[in-house]
């Protein structure tokens, strides 16, 4: 597999998970909300910001090459979405009960892993070239 189609794979996946878990917190924050102890606001909010950048790195996949610049804004992105992840678990943490730490553990320890792999994918371009 070349690096290329590697890296387009992974922007492929997150886009997808981005897209996924955005629909599912936009139309589901009611009934979410009170079973990670989480403000509807805050799950709804966070899961409809999910759309526009599942479509953004759709479109990155969707490049023969993705520009560097911008596959870093996403690795950049999905760091800080990672902190802010584990932030809110300290922020509302007397109210988020042990499914909604799970839930909001979990996601951000996958944002990460594509984090790293989207980084490797680079790296790999580079080694290539």
């Amino acid at each position: 597999m070349t690096s290329t189609i590697f890296l387009r794979r992974i922007l492929a996946l997150d886009a997808l998970s981005c897209a996924g878990m955005g629909l599912a917190m936009g139309l589901a924050a009611a009934p979410l909300a009170p079973l990670f102890g989480l403000p509807e606001g805050l799950v709804r909010g966070a899961g409809l910001l999910l759309l526009p950048l599942a479509a953004f790195i759709g479109w990155l996949a969707s490049r023969p090459s993705p520009p560097r610049l911008l596959v870093w804004v996403v690795i950049v992105g999905n760091l800080g979405w990672t902190a802010e992840s584990f932030a809110l678990l300290g922020q509302y943490g007397g109210s988020v009960t042990a499914l909604g730490t799970a839930f909001v553990a979990a996601q951000a320890l996958a944002v990460l892993a594509l984090a790293a792999l989207e980084f490797m994918g680079l790296r790999r371009i580079r080694a290539g070239a």
